[in-house]
């Protein structure tokens, strides 16, 4: 097919269109597929992928040079090497050779473009293309939060005093979302609903601005992906991979982590998805240890909900059509707006039981995204310096699980629940809580932050708890370090519900 004849020859330049032809590319594709975006032409050929960049100059982006594009393209091809050098091969001349007319690579001929060259990968295994069929899990959500708080721990960070993570910094693009949408969105009522969400943000950047510099000062600004939407990320042999990250704004992409986080979180809801939004943030915090990023994370939601309103509102005025996909992004951070009373609900019962089971379910059925889980096995380990599966070795009643060390750990749960029940999030505490005062502490304090309180307490036979943490040791994967002779010891303990206390639980 000539590149005239080609369906897509009028997205590209009469001077790139024979790069739509199967001859220009090495191992004979077979056929070429193109797909323009608002700032790239992206050449799918055989097993390959071009990335092109538009000789633009934007507000955000100048690719205008040659020289320009070309170190896009090495910063491209260098920051998505972080977590796909598999995907990302290098970066090609595009030459205009004597005779042969476009080429690929070094070799005679004048340079006329460069293309970032990568590994194609099946389109259908993209997180949005996955949520949109139905068959985004949460399994996949753990493994991605396994992957983010990986790539976070070895990120660049940002230096104590620069710009990146400065409240200032944070607050600007904020407010000029709000400037860009005023001037798209023109009924009274929509300028209302964002005046309204406007002076929200103000007084929530007001209140979070110590912790956002506090948050930089330890290093929670780095250089993040900066792009980490649902379409930025695809499951490859059954894991999910990042790529296509922001190469082209430092601003964009040196963030706080918990930035980062919030545009998959906001995504999953847009696509009516909160239990996987409300699974992933938890499973990062549990990974990470930042739960102080649960403070921060309303206020990121609603910034990247009004990023995709003026992303949206600015096609339907180029396309001349309705706003309404705008206004349903708007709709989208007034529900992160929207106060509820937040609850406490702990957990009781032996080894085994099922209340991590049960508590699990809990978090994937809060449709708003606003549980998180406190667990005693991981926050022990992390108190004491242990990695989130490290066994301990410590002996019965000994070590890390000493007199000592267990009200250490019921403190500690304690002053995490309360931070986050301050901050308007319902928590679980999945804890034994075999003792009447312990359980009496948490009703209290409950009690002091204005929230409601539960309690889930799985039942299983002795034999049947037996069984399930003798197969739990087997596999050696599982959080819990019981054995039978904790449990023995347990029932020794355990000090049952009572008519009070049974009055407060849920169905597990």
């Amino acid at each position: 097919m000539s590149p005239s004849a080609h369906p897509a020859a009028a997205a590209l330049p009469p001077h790139l269109q024979p790069l739509l032809q199967t001859q220009r590319y090495p191992g004979g594709a077979q056929q070429v597929e193109l797909i323009e975006t608002h700032i790239s032409w992206i050449l799918l050929a055989g097993a390959h992928v071009y990335k092109i960049k538009k000789p633009l100059r934007l507000p955000f982006l100048d690719f205008s040079t040659l020289a320009l594009r070309k170190r896009s393209c090495e910063d491209e091809l260098r920051l998505n090497r972080r977590f796909a050098p598999d995907l990302y091969l290098d970066v090609l001349e595009l030459r205009d050779a004597p005779g042969a007319g476009l080429q690929w690579g070094g070799g005679a001929g004048t340079v006329v473009d460069y293309a970032v060259h990568m590994r194609r990968f099946d389109e259908a295994g993209r997180l949005d293309h996955l949520c949109t069929r139905g068959a985004l899990s949460a399994v996949h959500m753990s493994d991605l939060a396994d992957a983010l708080v990986r790539f976070h721990d070895t990120a660049a960070v940002a230096a104590a005093g620069s710009r990146f993570g400065a409240p200032a910094q944070i607050l600007a693009p904020a407010l000029q979302n709000f400037d860009e949408l005023m001037g798209a969105l023109l009924g009274p009522d929509t300028q209302q609903r964002l005046a309204a969400l406007r002076r929200w943000t103000l007084e929530q950047h007001q209140a979070l601005a110590g912790l956002m510099q506090q948050r930089q000062a330890q290093g929670r600004v780095r250089e993040c992906h900066g792009d980490l939407h649902l379409a930025n990320m695809v499951l490859i042999d059954g894991r999910v991979r990042l790529f296509d990250c922001l190469e082209f704004s430092e601003d964009l992409r040196w963030i706080d982590v918990a930035a980062e986080v919030a545009f998959p979180c906001i995504d999953l809801l847009g696509h009516g998805q909160g239990g996987l939004a409300n699974w992933l943030f938890d499973e990062v915090c549990s990974r990470s240890g930042d739960y102080d990023a649960a403070r921060l994370l309303p206020f990121y939601l609603v910034y990247k909900a009004l990023v995709r309103a003026k992303v949206q509102a600015i096609r339907a005025m180029q396309a001349q059509r309705g706003c309404e996909d705008a206004l349903r992004w708007i709709a989208l951070a007034e529900q992160r707006v929207a106060q509820r009373r937040p609850h406490l609900v702990i957990t009781h019962g032996l080894s085994g039981c099922g209340k991590t089971v049960a508590s699990n379910r809990l978090l994937q059925d809060d449709a708003r995204a606003r549980t998180l889980r406190l667990r005693s096995d991981v926050e022990r380990r992390r108190l004491f310096g242990l990695e989130r599966n490290q066994r301990s070795g410590a002996a019965l009643d000994g070590g890390i699980y000493d007199a000592t060390a267990h009200q250490r750990v019921y403190a500690h749960l304690g002053d995490l629940a309360g931070m986050l029940l301050a901050a308007g999030w319902s928590v679980i505490v999945d804890a034994a809580f075999l003792r009447r005062a312990e359980r009496d502490d948490f009703r209290a304090l409950a009690a002091r932050c204005d929230a409601g309180f539960a309690i889930l307490a799985p039942q299983a036979e002795i034999e049947e708890l037996r069984r399930r943490i003798s197969a739990r040791l087997a596999v050696g994967t599982d959080a819990s370090e019981a054995t039978l002779a904790v449990l023995e010891r347990q029932l020794q303990w355990i000090e049952p519900l009572d008519e009070d206390e049974r009055g407060f639980l849920l169905d597990a």
